[in-house]
């Protein structure tokens, strides 16, 4: 990005790097998190003295604000995001917030709607709707 235009993410003018970067949702971190514990606990005589205090603190965090905890649920939330050509940044971010309206997910993530893009309010309401599913039948 040139030093003259401003990063704006409502415009999705983020940078090259974060346009590329690969982003989790809450509810992927805890699984990698999970992951790591489970090999700490496999292969340490005392799990809790090899955990420092901001694994334990991240893992925390990322268990109270996941929305979805069953991985086949995390899998679909990912699948249905991904249809709609989201930035990495844009689908963490309707992922772990989950908005329940159409204005509440254009104003989370205004770059949605951006002119570039042909994703109707009709679209943002069905991918909406097939959020609301998953998390109803978690």
């Amino acid at each position: 990005m040139s030093a003259e235009e401003e990063e704006n993410a409502a415009e999705l003018k983020i940078g090259e790097e974060f346009l590329k970067a690969k982003c989790l949702m809450n509810c992927e971190v805890a699984r990698v998190l999970d992951h790591r514990f489970e090999i700490i606990q496999q292969t340490s005589d005392d799990p809790m003295n090899n955990i420092s205090q901001v694994f334990e603190k991240s893992m925390q965090y990322v268990k109270r604000f996941s929305r979805y905890q069953n991985p086949d649920a995390v899998n679909q939330v990912r699948e249905i995001l991904s249809r709609y050509r989201l930035a990495e940044f844009e689908l963490c971010v309707l992922g772990n917030l989950c908005p329940e309206t159409v204005e509440e997910a254009i104003a989370m993530v205004p770059s949605i709607k951006s002119k570039e893009r042909a994703i109707t309010d009709e679209m943002i309401e069905t991918m909406l709707q097939d959020l609301a599913n998953i998390k109803k039948f978690e």
